[in-house]
C-alpha cells in the first residue's frame, strides 16, 4: 500500500507469475456475503474473476453494474452484505458526500470497500476516518481484490493455515501413494515438521499397511460424524506413525459403500489445516464430485503417472481441467514413476513432459527390490536404505513441494555436452 491508497496494478485474462506467487501467501476467504457495485467493467471483470477463485470458494459475491447510486436504490429493500464493494468516479468530495447517503441505508456491521479513480491523501483519510474499510485506486486486477478482501476478513494474529498437498494417480497403480508417503515421511524426517497423511481411499487405502498402523479409528470416524468434527476429535483420530507425523487412516474395508457428496471432506480437510503445518492428501485415482473438489481446493497438486500412452493421456486430461478449476495457481507438479521397467516400451520423460508445457519434478526409476522390501515391512523408503539415489530423489520432492527449493531443468543435450564427451575420450 502507498501512503495514499492501496496501489493497484492493471488487470489482465492473464494472470502473471507475481500475482500466482503473491495470492499462494493468501488464506481462504470465510463463509461471507459480498455484493459489488461497479461503474465500468474494466474492474467488474477482475471481481467476477476472483469470485471463480478457490480462495473465494466459500464466500458468496454478485456482482451488479452501477455505482453508489444503484447500491443505496438497492438497500432501501434488500439486506447488506458482509462486505460490500462499490465503484465511484466522482470527484473526492462528492464521493463522500455520496458514501454518507450509502451508510443511511447500510447495517453499521457492513463493511465497505472503495474503487476510486483519485489517488489522493485528503480522500483516502477522510474515509478511513468515516470508516471505510479499504480504498483501493482502479485500474485493479484479480489480485489486488482477493488480497484486500482477505486483508478484511482473515485474522492477521491467528495462526497460518497448513498447506495441504494432494496426489492423485494418472491411473491406478502408478504408486501415487506409495510416492505421498514417503513425501511426508521426508518433510518430518528432514524439516522437522509436523506432517499429516490422510488417507482419502476409504475401500482400498494402503496407508495403514506402508506406515505399518492398525488404528481402532480413522478417517471414516470423521467423514461419517462430520457433526463431531474439531481439532479435539480429530487428533483423537490420528494415529502417531514418527515422532513428527500422523496418519488419519483409511479402514480398507467393504462393509459398507463409500458415496460422498461433494463437500464431504472439506470441513476435515479445513480443520486438518488448523492444526498442522503440513497436510498430505491420499486422493484414489477416481473422478467424482468430492475428488474434484479437494484437488481444486488444495494448496498443490501432484499427479503421479508411469512413462505410456494410456497415462500421458490421463495426465494431459487432469492438468487440462485443474489448470481451468484453478486459474490463478501455478500447474499440477508431475513425478514420472517406475521409468526403464526391463523389456517394456516406454515413453521417454522429455516426450511425455512436451504435450504437457512443464517440467517433471521428479523420475523415479523402477526397483522392485527397494520398494518390495519397503512395502512388505512396513518401512519407508529412507528407512530401508537412506543414501539410495531414489530416497535422495524424493527428498529433492519434499523441498520442492515446501518451497525450498525449485524443479531443476533438465536441459536437451547440446554443443557443451558434446564437447564435454570429447573431452573424456582423449
Amino acid at each position: 500500500m502507498s501512503n495514499l491508497a492501496y496501489d493497484a496494478t492493471t488487470d489482465s485474462d492473464a494472470v502473471s507469475e507475481n500475482e500466482i506467487a503473491a495470492m499462494s501467501e493468501l488464506r481462504p476467504v470465510p463463509r461471507i456475503s459480498i455484493q459489488a457495485f461497479c461503474e465500468t467493467e474494466s474492474v467488474a471483470s477482475p471481481i467476477e474473476r476472483a469470485a471463480a477463485d478457490r480462495r473465494m470458494s466459500k464466500a458468496h459475491l454478485k456482482v451488479h453494474m452501477g455505482g453508489i447510486g444503484t447500491a443505496i436504490d438497492f438497500y432501501h429493500s434488500a439486506q447488506t452484505p458482509n462486505l460490500i464493494i462499490v465503484e465511484s468516479r466522482d470527484e473526492p468530495k462528492q464521493l463522500v458526500a455520496e458514501l454518507h447517503r450509502l451508510a443511511e441505508v447500510c447495517d453499521p456491521s457492513s463493511k465497505v470497500v472503495v474503487v476510486g479513480h483519485y489517488n489522493d491523501v485528503w480522500l483516502y483519510r477522510e474515509l478511513i476516518r468515516f470508516g471505510i474499510s479499504e480504498y483501493v485506486v482502479a485500474p485493479i486486477s484479480m489480485a489486488d481484490i482477493v488480497s484486500v478482501i482477505s486483508s478484511i476478513f482473515v485474522d492477521p494474529q491467528a495462526e497460518p493455515l497448513g498447506k495441504s498437498i494432494a496426489f492423485i494417480g494418472a491411473k491406478g497403480g502408478v504408486g501415487s501413494s506409495t510416492v505421498a508417503h514417503n513425501v511426508a515421511w521426508s518433510m518430518s524426517t528432514l524439516f522437522s515438521s509436523e506432517v499429516l497423511v490422510a488417507d482419502l481411499d476409504l475401500a482400498f487405502g494402503t496407508a495403514n499397511i506402508n506406515f505399518d498402523q492398525d488404528p481402532a479409528q480413522g478417517i471414516a470416524e470423521a467423514v461419517f460424524s462430520p457433526e463431531r468434527i474439531d481439532e479435539t476429535y480429530l487428533d483423537r483420530l490420528l494415529a502417531q506413525c514418527a515422532e513428527r507425523l500422523s496418519l488419519l487412516a483409511a479402514p480398507s474395508m467393504l462393509d459398507r459403500t463409500y458415496d460422498f457428496d461433494a463437500e464431504a471432506f472439506t470441513q476435515i480437510i479445513d480443520v486438518a489445516q488448523r492444526s498442522t503445518p503440513l497436510l498430505v492428501l491420499d486422493v484414489p485415482h477416481v473422478w467424482n464430485g468430492w475428488t474434484k473438489n479437494v484437488l481444486t481446493q488444495a494448496d498443490q497438486v501432484v499427479i503421479t503417472a508411469t512413462p505410456e500412452l494410456a497415462n500421458l493421456r490421463n495426465t494431459k486430461n487432469l492438468m487440462d481441467t485443474l489448470r481451468k478449476l484453478r486459474p490463478n495457481d501455478g500447474p499440477p507438479k508431475l513425478v514420472i514413476n517406475q521409468a526403464g521397467v526391463p523389456k517394456r516400451p516406454e515413453i521417454s520423460a522429455a516426450d511425455f513432459a512436451d504435450p504437457l508445457e512443464l517440467e517433471p519434478m521428479a523420475v523415479i526409476p523402477f526397483d522392485p527390490a527397494l520398494f518390495g522390501n519397503a512395502a512388505n515391512n512396513g518401512r519407508m523408503l529412507s528407512e530401508m536404505d537412506a543414501q539410495h539415489a531414489i530416497v535422495k530423489t524424493i527428498n529433492e520432492v519434499a523441498h520442492v513441494l515446501t518451497g525450498r527449493s525449485e524443479i531443476k531443468s533438465k536441459k536437451k543435450p547440446g554443443l557443451g555436452d558434446l564437447l564435454e564427451r570429447l573431452k573424456l575420450k582423449k
